[in-house]
């Protein structure tokens, strides 16, 4: 689809941006035609009666506000930020943890018999113990494995005669490391809710993207809509005048007696009607003016939230070439609902993936090494009699917790152990229902794309023929202007020489501003079919997407 030609602009809009310059009231009339319909008086007193500052504003200036003070960027902006917390909180399952205890205890036992350790005179036994431990453990990305270090300390003292270390110091420590080899191996819940917290986070990105796509066109939307609204009004302050120039002339002549004086209530009708419209132009203008001031003000205390706008910037009416196979290919690859729903059916594929993890058998490699060490004083009993344990003299080795640290160092007791474990359940399980029911949901989810994708071709395809529609309508628009400019001249021509009424005179001036009006309006409208086919090569209003399985890393344990 090409469109080599130009068309040209409508007087009124090159020279519209002087309708509210501040100006003496006395009303200076710019020629006939299209092109004098400005006047330098137009609103002046609706606008004394606000007394507002006048903010000259361009299009580029407008976006650019927008982009730093619209506050549904600023919410958005907000999204990725919380997403990144999401990110965190699903890594955090793969973090460290380290783990520490003290603990203390004292226990008094009877002597029960000869062999309790209390000795012939039946002492209570008493025993003190403190213990300390210290332990780490991790989860891993890869693999899925877990490893589990620990360090055990203890102190016990005790008045029990057979007790050969008082005190006894002793100390552990075990490495051990849980390796899934089925279930769990190549993904678990947990790594599967950091993938899809990971694609949320790109969503936001996504959709923060689309909020800005979305906000600045409806920021140049609006911005042609005020500027308009505001040529609309010019074209109604000029119907006025031509129909309160006629009431002058009608009067005159009535005076003179050559015209009727029903046909000074007719054109005062008319007048009448045209200061209603007007009226409901100036309307118009303040609505357009303030959706304008919502999307380019951080709030009422703004510099522009009290301030009159004026657009200067003039719309052209320039027919770039439209290659439409390109335009539809370019929006398929980078319209963000297309970006979004890519994203989503990757959510989908990681889902699926944690639900056929979990249909398969535990099966686990345990392995785990130990080290121990034993230190403290140590009773060496002098004979091997009964007087000799109990009442006769022993010597004593000193030691202290410092050998049961050499023992774990020389490794003097190591203990090792491998094991394989292995649970499957029988029959159908949740989780085989699980993942069929996903697997159909992806199939769901893959139609919705291809929908999704016919929908994007449509709405571009539909866009550039708004544009090429919209040309013709400015052609035909301006013709009819042109016309109804020389209708206009030519009643009143006939009129002041008798051959023509005043009813022709008045249709001719309604004419003439419905012309005008509708050639503004075919002119914005052109800009907005600009602005949205480039919307339909980029974003979408809505939030499509797919059906989202799951609720983020669900599935067995």
């Amino acid at each position: 689809m090409s469109h080599p030609r130009v068309l040209p602009v409508a007087p009124l809009l090159a020279a519209g941006w002087l309708l509210l310059a501040p100006c003496p009231t006395h009303a200076q009339t710019f020629g006939t035609g299209v092109g004098g319909l400005v006047t330098q008086a137009a609103l002046q007193a609706d606008r004394n009666a606000q007394a507002a500052r006048r903010f000259d504003l361009t299009l580029d200036d407008a976006v650019a506000r927008a982009l730093d003070r619209n506050l549904d960027i600023a919410v958005q902006r907000i999204n990725p930020l919380v997403q990144d917390m999401a990110v965190a909180t699903a890594n955090a399952a793969f973090l460290p943890l380290a783990s520490s205890g003290f603990g203390m205890n004292e226990r008094t036992s009877p002597n029960r018999t000869l062999f309790d350790g209390g000795g012939l005179r039946g002492t209570n036994i008493v025993n003190e113990q403190g213990n300390y431990d210290l332990g780490m453990n991790q989860r891993m990305k890869w693999g899925g494995g877990q490893y589990d270090v620990t360090w055990n300390s203890n102190r016990v003292e005790s008045n029990n005669i057979f007790t050969t270390f008082n005190p006894s110091f002793g100390a552990n420590m075990t490495v051990g490391y849980t390796q899934p080899l089925l279930r769990g191996f190549r993904t678990d819940p947990q790594r599967t809710q950091l993938v899809v917290s990971r694609i949320n986070r790109d969503i936001s990105d996504i959709g923060l993207e689309q909020t800005v796509i979305n906000t600045l066109a409806n920021v140049r939307l609006a911005y042609w809509e005020l500027v308009y609204a505001r040529a609309a009004v010019a074209v109604q302050q000029q119907a006025l005048e031509l129909a309160e120039q006629l009431v002058r002339d009608n009067r005159a002549r009535v005076e003179i007696g050559t015209l009727a004086p029903i046909d000074v209530v007719q054109a005062q009708s008319e007048a009448a009607a045209r200061r209603q419209l007007l009226a409901q132009a100036v309307r118009t203008l303040r609505t357009n003016e303030l959706t304008l001031k919502q999307l380019i003000v951080g709030g009422t205390s703004d510099e522009l939230w009290d301030a009159e706008i004026n657009p200067t910037d003039q719309p052209r009416i320039e027919a770039p070439p439209i290659n439409l196979e390109e335009a539809i290919r370019g929006a398929l690859d980078r319209r963000t609902d297309v970006s979004r729903v890519r994203r989503e059916l990757d959510i989908n594929d990681a889902q699926i993936e944690n639900f056929r993890n979990s249909t398969l058998p535990q099966l686990d490699l345990i392995g785990s090494y130990q080290l121990a060490g034993q230190g403290g004083s140590r009773l060496v009993p002098a004979g091997s009699s009964f007087e000799a344990i109990f009442g006769g003299a022993g010597g004593v080795i000193p030691g202290g917790y410092g050998d049961a640290i050499n023992n774990i160092v020389d490794a003097d007791y190591p203990f090792w152990s491998v094991e394989l474990r292995m649970t499957y359940p029988l029959g159908q399980s949740a989780d085989k229902a699980a993942y069929e029911r996903a697997r159909l949901q992806l199939q769901q989810a893959q139609a919705q794309i291809r929908q999704i994708e016919l929908q994007i071709a449509v709405e571009v395809t539909n866009a550039a023929l708004q544009i090429d529609a919209i040309q013709q309508q400015i052609e035909a628009a301006t013709a009819s202007r042109e016309l109804a400019e020389e209708q206009l001249r030519a009643e009143e021509s006939k009129f002041e020489v008798g051959l023509s009424t005043n009813f022709f005179v008045v249709q001719a001036q309604r004419d003439l501003a419905t012309a005008q009006d509708t050639e503004l309006r075919a002119i914005l409208d052109y800009q907005r079919a600009l602005i949205e086919f480039e919307r339909a090569q980029r974003t979408s209003l809505g939030n499509a997407g797919v059906t989202v399985i799951g609720g983020g890393g669900g599935g067995a344990p």
